[in-house]
């Protein structure tokens, strides 16, 4: 990560258990598809801009955090931006130096939209970007034809590259989901207690991940397997 100013520090931190190993996306889906266009914008096959667009609880910051540790597992320097948590700071002072980053995400881009300020200052960055040739990666929740924007320069920049629609997930697939970031964990979650957890939670999967976490937690501080009596006491549910 660059550094950038001291208070900003919490704000930039990524998830450890952001990774593409364990975003759901099974061969030949849709989504595996948008992994393989983020795995070949870092290893120099694709295009060096990438917009992400999806439903929330798609899982776009996941995938933003988890191009970011790969990334740096390439040896690239690296900058995650969540707009939605910076949007109070002078974005000109925010943006010193990323052009000499090799690849910087923007995450929650409609926070900005209808500041032109803001709007501004992103259609600058990504001039920089990309006549320095480095990368840039953007999440929003909107297509950037739907963005409401107000500098058209800027939704045109946007275009530029390549966009992917990330799919939301069925119930069936958020079980396999859920399973999936139990087993990362090292967790043993039994498809009787992951059906049990999506048919009594929000379907969204970062409240779904949220609470495996709790879960996790709570098994190693108390040494107990995830039941259903386990989990119906740790989540009230």
């Amino acid at each position: 990560m660059v550094n950038l100013p001291q208070q900003l520090s919490l704000g930039v931190n990524l998830n450890d258990d952001a990774t593409f190993e364990n975003f759901y996306a099974p061969a030949g889906t849709h989504n595996a598809m948008v992994l393989q266009g983020l795995r070949q914008q870092l290893n120099g096959a694709g295009d060096l801009f990438v917009y992400l667009w999806g439903a929330p609880g798609c899982g776009l910051t996941h995938l933003l955090q988890a191009a970011c540790h790969e990334a740096q597992r390439l040896g690239f320097s690296v900058q995650y931006l969540p707009l939605r948590d910076l949007a109070g700071y002078a974005p000109d002072e925010l943006f010193v130096g990323l052009d000499a980053v090799d690849f910087v995400c923007l995450d929650c881009l409609p926070t900005i939209a209808g500041r032109s300020d803001w709007e501004l200052a992103i259609f600058n960055l990504y001039n920089r970007l990309r006549d320095a040739g480095k990368r840039l990666l953007v999440a929003a929740e909107q297509s950037p034809r739907e963005l409401a924007l107000g500098l058209e320069d800027l939704r045109s920049r946007l275009q530029w590259g390549l966009t992917y629609q990330v799919q939301s997930l069925n119930d069936e697939d958020k079980q396999q989901a859920l399973q999936l970031r139990a087993r990362a964990r090292g967790l043993e979650l039994g498809d009787e207690v992951a059906q049990y957890i999506i048919q009594r939670l929000p379907r969204d999967t970062n409240e779904l991940f949220w609470q495996l976490q709790r879960l996790d937690h709570a098994s190693l501080a108390e040494q107990r397997k995830l039941t259903i009596p386990f989990v119906k006491k740790i989540l009230a549910i």
